[in-house]
């Protein structure tokens, strides 16, 4: 029997079987071993836009004020567009590591790549007329022309992104997390430097701190390809040339532009409450609160954001090499994290409530306030945890469109109506914002545990997945002791398809 020696960790197990203990320690080693990584690169990624801020700030308020307007914008617009097309690529690239089949994993790279690029220049077009758009929309024009500048002045981070984005998926799918994190550290390493040349020795001012950002993505982008390719983990296929390239563009949006709306529903409706806070009473007090709440909902975002691009792939890996119920334990074990990491979040925004605003501010009535709601806050973490982990989960399937219809019902056709009914119609002000964003989370997190843990058929999604990534078993199951084992068909189909001149031919 082929299998007979193989470990647990090797082999799937059977539906019946209940999963022991030390294949739940080591999927928990598993996990954590990419997600610790993961969580460190985006604290660093996170300390970078903090020193960037800090910089913008030691230039004057006006140049501070300019410099957020830009970021917000290049977020809605960019960045969240981007990161949401780029994660499109995990359930092709999971999936086809799990499956050996290296031509899908190097040909989705380069699509998305191209992907990318092309979105990039309709992207480009808006943060060069921001200022028009924003003195359009009623915006302050001295702040709009100075966030005007950062923004042009930022506009290479778009070309940059184009490939960090697709790099860091494309390496997260291969379990490849901890020389993602070196890089960033060494990038962002030399941030405050770059900071300091170029805004306090070149006194370059707010054109110096969008560049000096743009440099350390390059700095990334560098980093990362030079690791890549000094690996071997990529090599330059154009197998079927530029047009078997170009011809699996379209399968692939499929799942791209569903996965990019789902992340950007989510992100995006965060700027809405920051809107809707400036048509309460006190609008300056409630703007400023809901900044110093949204930045402390991203610092602890930076852990169930991780855990879910890391069960993304996990459920890939193991989807993609045929094994539906190590996919299943290893989209339960994350869930039970996640649970797990709600309840920190829980616990210490209510016995920190009144203690954390003084990080950001001494104005008493700001800081009542962000304690009056810090709790709801991390209510909300409790649904937000499990939630952003299905998502991972959904992508892992490769049913990110189930995550984005989710997403969309749940901020815009419960979130929303609550948020406004509450804050305006009940007159409960700040808190009523904050209590739609939990009614969201609580509808979102309900919707998604629901389809992962009732609606999932594992041996339905391991055959989805040898379809997509064209490999075919010659069984259902491989269970303990079964020496049947998955084979490569010879006939190519899906994915990558044979022409009549015995070129491959993609169609994704």
């Amino acid at each position: 029997m082929k299998f007979a020696n193989m470990s647990d960790k090797d082999r799937d197990f059977t539906s019946h079987r209940v999963p022991s203990a030390s294949l739940v320690i080591e999927e928990l080693k598993e996990l954590w071993g990419m997600a610790l990584p993961i969580t460190a690169m985006n604290c660093l990624v996170f300390v970078r836009a903090v020193v960037s801020v800090l910089f913008l700030g030691r230039l004057g308020s006006l140049e501070l004020a300019g410099g957020a307007l830009s970021i917000g914008f290049t977020n809605i617009t960019g960045y969240s567009v981007l990161v949401g097309l780029a994660s499109g690529l995990e359930p092709v690239c999971s999936q086809a590591y799990g499956s050996k089949n290296w031509d899908l994993l190097s040909l989705s790279l380069q699509r998305m790549i191209m992907i990318l690029f092309f979105a990039s220049i309709p992207i480009s077009l808006l943060w060069l007329n921001l200022e028009t758009i924003m003195v359009f929309i009623g915006q302050d024009r001295e702040i709009t022309s100075m966030a005007a500048t950062y923004c042009i002045y930022s506009l290479p981070d778009l070309l940059t992104n184009t490939l960090l984005q697709p790099l860091r998926v494309f390496l997260r799918s291969q379990k490849v997390t901890k020389p993602m994190m070196y890089c960033t550290l060494a990038a962002v390493f030399f941030h405050i430097p770059l900071n300091y040349v170029m805004v306090m020795v070149m006194g370059l001012g707010v054109p110096g701190v969008a560049m000096a950002s743009v440099l350390t993505n390059m700095n990334m982008v560098v980093l990362l390809v030079g690791y890549v390719w000094a690996s071997g983990r990529w090599e330059m296929r154009w197998t079927g040339g530029i047009g078997g390239v170009c011809g699996g563009v379209g399968p692939l949006l499929k799942l791209a532009v569903p996965s990019c709306l789902g992340i950007c529903l989510e992100w995006w409706w965060y700027e809405i409450v920051t809107v809707m806070a400036g048509y309460l009473p006190n609008p300056n007090l409630a703007v400023a609160a809901t900044g110093i709440l949204i930045q402390t909902t991203s610092m602890m975002y930076t852990v169930p954001m991780a855990l879910a691009g890391c069960v993304s792939a996990r459920v890939g890996n193991e989807l993609g090499a045929g094994k539906p119920y190590k996919a299943k334990l290893a989209a339960m074990v994350a869930l039970s994290c996640a649970f797990l990491i709600g309840i920190i979040n829980v616990t210490w925004t209510v016995i920190l409530r009144d203690r954390w605003a003084v990080l950001f501010t001494k104005d008493d009535l700001l800081k009542g306030l962000v304690a009056s709601v810090l709790p709801i806050v991390g209510l909300c973490e409790l649904g937000n945890c499990p939630q952003t982990t299905g998502c991972g989960i959904l992508r892992g399937t490769a049913r990110p469109a189930i995550g984005a219809h989710i997403n969309l019902g749940s901020f815009y056709f419960v979130g929303t109506p609550v948020a406004v009914g509450l804050a305006f119609l009940l007159k409960l002000g700040f808190k009523g914002l904050w209590f739609g964003l939990l009614s969201a989370q609580v509808a979102c997190a309900l919707s998604i545990l629901y389809v992962v843990l009732v609606r999932t058929d594992w041996e339905v999604e391991a055959l989805n997945a040898m379809k997509l990534t064209s490999i075919e078993m010659s069984g259902a199951c491989n269970e303990v002791g079964d020496d049947r084992e998955y084979q490569k068909n010879e006939e190519m189909k899906g994915l990558l398809m044979m022409n009549g001149n015995g070129n491959v031919d993609d169609v994704l």
